[in-house]
């Protein structure tokens, strides 16, 4: 993962003041709940007496129950009850629980993975305009799958797979009928034309003005009717946000690390222009974004996955993939990365002179500057104690142990995972990330060529 950077873990909704919910994210086990104010609270979710799993506790005032010997933990993460020892017992300052900084924003709950910092310190939560400025109607779901997010995201960034990869399955007759069919033929003609969409046209990326988010646009459609196409425009913002639109649809996902091997996958459609005149009532149309959430998970999202889990690397960065011209979003994407990365590692070892990193980082930053490309972490420091700093707002993060994927940059790029104890398995190459058209000879003029 990317250090200094908030990432979405939970939707909002799945996190109330009735019961703890208990996840694994960053490469952390997790509780989240609600405060009497409604206020979400991030905790480290093992009970630090003898490492009870709190998610599965109960809500007890404004505090979280743990199910074995019912000591009570506030939202601050100090225990202000010992059952056993009685109500008025002295309760050491050490028995507490691992605070994290968490935000609610865009219907999801995102915690902070970086540097220790003040609450006032800490950055706004990047959002393109796709998601700020979006008020239509959407349903929001969730699952996992044992891929590495790098690679799920490159899957969701490029579209002339779904030819290939999305043909069979008789459900995907709404993609054929609604993208590729012709009111001429209601629509009936959408498979023949969808197997023909097999080339990419117009395509170009742009950047912020940040650098944190890009915007791919293209056609997709034939090769010999380039008019019969589909506009695509993708936007991606780091650290893992991707949102899909053309005129019929729009989609936006956020690939959440669990750890080195599993991914939460945040879905969401929103509401389709074309019924909203027809279905008047927001509670009909949220159900239609309800149902393509689950044709994602059910139908779509399984045949990607058949895919993904069988690549090898199974972690994307510099040199794993010889991109074509089209895949300058995915290039950009892990260029971006590996030096984001890189930045990440010389602050931690203070060349910039910014904040100390906590030691969760170190799976991912051993990577970032192998410069022998050997794809072996470098030699990391003693192993840190765990600490927990005093926050502004009295809450603080634990420094967690290592746990995380990287990739290099510059003229050497290692990619690989650690995992929290520092052994871990990691593999990698001295290959710098070329742009797209330079990859295999490759240039837009020849590109044009052989089209």
């Amino acid at each position: 993962m990317i250090p200094d950077m908030w990432y979405p873990v939970a939707i909002s909704g799945d996190v109330t003041d009735k019961k703890p919910k208990g996840i694994r994210r960053l490469g952390e086990e997790l509780v989240l709940w609600r405060d009497l104010d409604g206020n979400v609270v991030c905790q480290g979710a093992r009970c630090p007496h003898k490492g009870a799993w709190l998610g599965d506790g109960r809500m007890k005032g404004n505090a979280i129950e743990c199910p074995y010997h019912g000591f009570l933990f506030n939202p601050e993460g100090k225990c202000t009850l010992t059952p056993a020892m009685g109500r008025d017992a002295r309760i050491p300052g050490s028995l507490k629980v691992p605070v994290y900084p968490v935000r609610e924003k865009h219907g999801l709950i995102w915690v902070w993975w970086g540097d220790d910092r003040p609450e006032s310190e800490l950055p706004e939560i990047i959002a393109p305009r796709e998601i700020k400025e979006n008020d239509r109607v959407y349903d929001t779901i969730s699952w996992n799958k044992p891929v590495h997010y790098t690679r799920y995201i490159e899957s969701v960034q490029e579209f002339y797979h779904v030819t290939y990869v999305h043909r069979d399955h008789w459900l995907n007759w709404l993609d054929f009928m609604f993208l590729y069919g012709t009111k001429k033929k209601f629509g009936l003609d959408g498979k023949e034309n969808y197997l023909k969409a097999t080339m990419i046209h117009n395509h170009h990326v742009e950047t912020d003005d940040d650098g944190m988010t890009f915007r791919y646009s293209f056609d997709h459609g034939e090769e010999d009717n380039p008019e019969r196409s589909i506009h695509y425009v993708i936007t991606f913002s780091f650290p893992c946000m991707v949102h899909v639109e053309t005129e019929a649809f729009a989609t936006t996902s956020w690939f959440s690390p669990i750890d080195d091997d599993h991914t939460e996958h945040i879905f969401r459609v929103y509401e389709f222009p074309q019924l909203k005149p027809i279905l008047r009532h927001e509670k009909l149309r949220r159900a239609m974004s309800t149902l393509q959430c689950y044709l994602e998970k059910y139908v779509q999202d399984p045949q990607d996955y058949k895919i993904m889990a069988r690549q090898e690397p199974r972690i994307s960065g510099g040199g794993v993939n010889k991109f074509i011209p089209v895949d300058e979003m995915n290039a950009k994407f892990i260029k971006t990365r590996a030096r984001l990365l890189r930045e990440a590692r010389e602050r931690r070892e203070g060349v910039v002179g910014a904040g100390e990193l906590s030691d969760g980082m170190v799976g991912d930053l051993d990577m970032a500057t192998d410069e022998a490309g050997s794809g072996q972490p470098a030699q990391r420091p003693a192993e840190a104690k765990r600490r927990t700093p005093a926050r502004s707002n009295g809450r603080s993060r634990n420094g967690a142990h290592a746990n995380g994927n990287a990739n290099g940059s510059g003229n050497a790029n290692g990619n690989g995972s650690a995992n929290g104890n520092g052994n871990g398995r990691a593999k990698g190459n001295g290959e710098a990330v070329p742009a797209a058209e330079e990859v295999e000879g490759w240039s837009e003029d020849r590109a044009a060529a052989r089209s």
